[in-house]
This record gives C-alpha cells, structure tokens and sequence, in this order.
C-alpha cells in the first residue's frame, strides 16, 4: 500500500500566486499528474546539484516532465540514466504539490495542483556536477522547495528550512 505523510505544509507560499498552498509529501508512489521531476543524490554531507536554467543557482537536476507520462516515472528513469548511466533505476521518495486555485496571472505551472516529484537511484553519478554541503545552517540548499524531504529522508531533523520565493 502507498505510503504518504505531510511534512510541512506552507500556507500562502511566497513563491505561488496569494492564497496558494504548498505540501512537501513524504511518498514511496509518485502523484499524477507530475510536473517537474528532481534527482536526489546524497554522499556523506553532500547532495547532487547542477545549475538551474532559468537562474544559475546550484539545484537538484530537473526536467520538465511531458504530458505523456503521468507519474513521471519514465522522465526520472531518462534522467536518472543520464546522471548514472544505464543500469540505474529509480524510486519515489517524495513530492511537493503546490495548490492555487485557477488564476488568470502569469503563473506557469498547471492549476489547481501541480506536482514536483522527488526521485533516487541506488547507481552513482558519474557525470560532472556539484556536490554541494546540505548539512549545516548555511546550506544553499536551504530554501529549495523540496528541502523539507532531505531533512526526513536523512533524520536530520535539525536542518533549517528557510521559506523563499
């Protein structure tokens, strides 16, 4: 049975149009439909990161996932492979899902929710990225949307998640 449990929910996320809400989902099953999917990479006090297009800033590696798959698990395993080459598999571990009720503002993502799921691989990287320290106060990391997880996955309760835009 798929397991899910809330942990943290933001009402009035600065990052969606007013009265938006956002969830960070600890699950083992990936949501339908899935918006964007993110490889988590963990090593030692380090996570995976690849500059974002959009801004240059240090992040999960991302793709956008297409209409044609759901969960976007087939968009996960495309990533995942291209990280750790092609015996890598990859599993849920979580998402976060944004809530806004239909809005006629610039905002890009599908509406009433739109999902960003999480994803791991037991394969290594072997592609050239950053390791980037999560593990201390002053992590850049620390206003990633899906910060949150990495705190649960890991136990590392302590972790500051600081709410951005």
């Amino acid at each position: 049975m798929p397991s899910t449990t809330v942990i943290r929910s933001i009402p009035d996320a600065p990052w969606l149009p007013a009265g938006g809400l956002a969830e960070v989902v600890l699950a083992d099953v990936a949501p339908r439909p899935a918006s964007v999917v993110r490889l988590l990479a963990v090593r030692g006090e380090t996570v995976f990161c690849l500059p974002r297009a959009d801004s240059g800033r240090l992040d999960l590696p991302m793709r956008v996932v297409p209409d044609t798959d759901s969960d976007g698990r087939t968009t996960a395993l495309r990533l995942a492979r291209d990280l750790c080459g092609t015996r890598a598999t990859v599993h849920c571990v979580g998402f976060v899902r944004n809530s806004v009720s239909p809005v006629e503002v610039d905002y890009p993502w599908p509406t009433p929710e739109a999902n960003f799921t999480v994803w791991a691989s037991d394969e290594q990287i072997t592609r050239e990225g950053s390791w980037v320290t999560a593990f201390t106060e002053e992590s850049p990391l620390s206003d990633r949307h899906w910060f949150p997880l990495l705190a649960a996955l890991t136990g590392q309760s302590a972790l500051q998640y600081t709410v951005e835009a």
